[in-house]
């Protein structure tokens, strides 16, 4: 449809995006800038993984500052945007057919989602949902839960996934001059935007049979999995496109995947 508000996917990669400047921080704004303002968000982040399928239901989500380490000015960040419980019912409605959704009352905005919303809408003034990724299922599950939210995308909704397509932090150069990409990590994020480009669905969830590479690049679920979410928003005829480029620290892929471009 011509109105039709795209989805995004989102890699977050280190926290410190949030307030340091870089090229993956600013492509981040632009993006926010050429879109249409939504009515609301509906985030799906990594680091809300955990045995269920919830969906954040509260008037005022706090700011969860889960992560340590850091500089004191990181947990300093507060990313106040309202709630959206009549969202939250809608997300319920709509995933019933795959999954029973529970609204949640305690979670609110982890990193994955505040980090780069704060790029996007700096002045908080959306209001943001989170739904949960639930650990127990297969990668098809989470495709298909994508799919029941398409519908999202008509009613003013920016669905976002925020992750990463690769995402190994035990390779990660913490702290260390710059380093060039691994080259497992060039070959498996050149696979996955082929894959994309050719709207060849099946390899991507089933990511594991893609090999060494993808079970390099993909050591555990949790930040492959909400591309599949933005996946299964993609209509027939909807463009793919790749705004945010870039590998971080040698493994970890900032790669941004917009489904239906403006």
């Amino acid at each position: 449809m011509a109105n039709s508000l795209p989805a995004l996917f989102f890699g977050h990669g280190n926290p410190m995006n949030a307030i340091e400047e870089n090229a993956y921080t600013r492509a981040w704004a632009a993006i926010g800038k050429r879109l249409a303002k939504p009515r609301a968000i509906l985030a799906i982040s990594a680091h809300w993984y955990l045995p269920a399928t919830l969906v954040t239901a509260m008037d005022k989500p706090r700011t969860i500052h889960d992560f340590g380490g850091f500089p004191r000015p990181l947990y300093e960040v507060e990313y106040p945007a309202p709630g959206d419980p009549e969202l939250a019912a809608r997300v319920q409605e709509l995933v019933s057919p795959v999954a029973a959704v529970q609204r949640d009352q305690s979670w609110g905005l982890d990193h994955g989602t505040w980090s780069v919303l704060c790029r996007l809408f700096p002045a908080a003034d959306i209001p943001v949902v989170q739904l949960s990724i639930d650990e127990t299922q297969e990668p098809a599950f989470h495709y298909e839960v994508g799919k029941c939210l398409t519908p999202l995308r008509d009613e003013g909704i920016l669905v976002i996934g925020s992750g990463n397509l690769v995402h190994n932090l035990h390779t990660y150069a913490w702290g260390r001059h710059p380093v060039e990409p691994f080259d497992w990590a060039l070959r498996f994020e050149k696979q996955a935007r082929d894959l994309l480009v050719a709207d060849d669905v099946e390899p991507i969830i089933d990511y594991e049979s893609l090999g060494r590479d993808a079970r390099l690049s993909v050591p555990t679920p949790d930040h492959y999995l909400p591309l599949l979410y933005v996946l299964g928003l993609r209509r027939a005829g909807d463009r793919v496109s790749f705004p945010v480029e870039g590998v971080d620290g040698g493994s970890i892929s900032m790669l941004s995947v917009e489904i239906g471009s403006e």
